[in-house]
């Protein structure tokens, strides 16, 4: 789609004076928004990018341009499918300087919950997608915002998994702390979840409850395989009573004849 068919949530469209035309229908995503940053929706050469820029009031200060510039280095060099990719680094009219990501426009984790709208495939994402994409953090020592349903986007079309507020800085490691922390929020976002679904899924509510626990998960890879085993034995089931069908269309035909 060359147009958005979306306004909603307190956003709305910013004139901004471009005389070169490269910039247009700026924007602006109050639901987007971070601590010391706005973020936008906006056409570059007529295509959607999305831009992250300082609030007006740190926009001169020194310590606040250095900390997006930084950001930017950081975010430059990741490459992970459900982390938003940053792009470019550019002075945009009206707003300053701003790191450009690829259009990732969607909605928030916490949208979808409020709004009643959660899927079996945005469960699944996160039983997937969410849990690669802290991994790869975790691996890489990336410093983050805390993983809550604000910082998780699913994308408008295909409900893939976007986080957000990832990447301000690089650390030589990640200490134990850490992780126990990205491990317990693993566990709150899908506490929550399952207190929104219309039926109940025991085993990963089991998933979630541990993570929450006094004996939590030691890593993400250890949420992988209790989640992959929950799936595996899903299979299991369904392959014993596919075999117990077989096995009982064979003796009827056996008998019949």
């Amino acid at each position: 789609m060359d147009d958005k068919s979306y306004i909603s949530k307190g956003e709305k469209e910013i004139p901004i004076d471009d005389p070169s035309g490269k910039w247009s229908n700026l924007t602006l995503l109050p639901e987007w928004e971070e601590k010391y940053y706005d973020v936008y929706t906006v056409k570059k050469h007529g295509k959607w990018v999305m831009l992250k820029a300082l609030k007006k009031e740190y926009r001169d200060k020194p310590e606040y341009r250095r900390m997006l510039e930084e950001e930017f280095d950081t975010r430059y060099n990741l490459a992970h499918a459900n982390i938003v990719m940053v792009n470019d680094f550019e002075e945009i009219p009206g707003i300053g300087t701003a790191i450009i990501t690829d259009d990732v426009y969607g909605y928030s984790l916490r949208r979808l919950i409020d709004e009643k709208r959660l899927t079996p495939k945005i469960v699944h994402r996160l039983e997937t997608q969410l849990l690669d994409a802290m991994e790869y953090i975790q691996e890489n020592h990336i410093s983050h915002a805390p993983i809550t349903p604000d910082t998780i986007i699913f994308t408008e079309y295909n409900e893939n998994l976007k986080l957000t507020d990832v990447g301000q800085k690089k650390t030589d490691s990640f200490s134990k702390q850490d992780v126990e922390e990205d491990v317990r929020s693993y566990g709150k976002v899908l506490n929550e979840v399952l207190d929104h679904l219309p039926t109940s899924l025991p085993r990963l509510r089991r998933v979630a409850r541990k993570c929450e626990s006094d004996k939590p998960y030691q890593s993400i890879s250890d949420i992988q395989l209790a989640v992959e085993k929950r799936n595996s034995n899903r299979i299991y089931i369904f392959l014993c009573i596919f075999i117990a069908f077989m096995v009982g269309m064979l003796l009827w035909l056996t008998f019949s004849n």
